[in-house]
């Protein structure tokens, strides 16, 4: 087995082996994979994060040693928080744009230290502060807001199958990434995201964080957001934006329709 990390802003990852190919997700700075399989100059990697999978080029990738990988993969991982952030990889005395959601695994006192080279990093950082809290004291309610503000950091940022950057992100990518700046994985995709949690059997019982699914006609799921509380989402389309929610699913005022049908809702937190 190979592994390797991604120390670029974002890398894509694509569905075959081609630039031409779609993109299915994205690598953030600072997220392990394993490598899964080879074809030319482009390798089939595992997403550490999520189990994901698909094609990423050679030339966009690190390769990692598994004793650094374990050692990574164990590492206490901060999560960047700033919009935009640079990275100063000190070796090449060169930046890295640094984008929110981005993996900081072993950071200490603004340096961490990857394959070799010595990074410094003086931005905003999510640690797992709010999850190793014991239950009580407010704990839910905390994590909840924290949530509210994060998808706000988003806002306006534009549709892009298979993204996960405020420059461009899905429905999916957007709940993924909201979430992980809190420390709770979310799969990658709305379908496996609806696996996740408790049901909410009814809307007037929604809380801010809860994640709302939406299906197409043929009863598939293929839309998510997160409630702000029981009448109101922000979620990825078009751009990431609030609208308005009740039982019968999202309502668009500035097209003056429903976009959407509400399947399920769920509790994550």
């Amino acid at each position: 087995m190979e592994y390797g990390i991604c120390l670029q802003s974002v890398v894509p990852v694509r569905s075959e082996s081609s630039h031409r190919s779609e993109m299915v997700t994205q690598l953030l700075f600072g997220e392990l994979f394993r490598i899964v399989g080879r074809e030319e100059n482009w390798r089939r990697i595992q997403l550490l994060y999520d189990d994901y999978e698909g094609w990423a080029h050679e030339a966009q990738i690190t390769y990692l040693k598994e004793e650094e990988f374990i050692h990574l993969e164990q590492a206490v991982t901060p999560v960047s928080t700033d919009l935009v952030q640079l990275m100063i990889r000190e070796s090449q005395n060169d930046m890295i744009p640094v984008v929110p959601g981005s993996s900081l695994p072993g950071l200490a006192n603004g340096t961490l230290t990857i394959a070799g080279e010595k990074f410094i990093y003086d931005g905003a950082v999510s640690r797992d502060d709010l999850i190793s809290m014991p239950p009580g004291a407010g704990k839910e309610a905390i994590i909840r807001e924290q949530i509210r503000e994060n998808a706000f950091l988003y806002l306006n940022a534009p549709y892009q199958w298979g993204g996960r950057s405020p420059f461009g992100l899905d429905c999916s990518g957007f709940t993924q990434m909201v979430f992980k700046l809190v420390h709770i994985q979310l799969f990658r995709d709305a379908a496996q995201q609806s696996t996740q949690g408790e049901g909410v059997s009814f809307l007037n019982e929604a809380m801010t964080g809860d994640l709302a699914f939406f299906d197409n006609e043929e009863g598939y799921i293929t839309h998510v957001g997160i409630l702000f509380d029981n009448n109101s989402i922000i979620h990825c389309s078009g751009k990431v934006k609030v609208d308005m929610l009740d039982h019968e699913g999202i309502y668009d005022l500035s097209q003056n329709k429903y976009t959407h049908k509400l399947r399920l809702i769920k509790r994550i937190i």
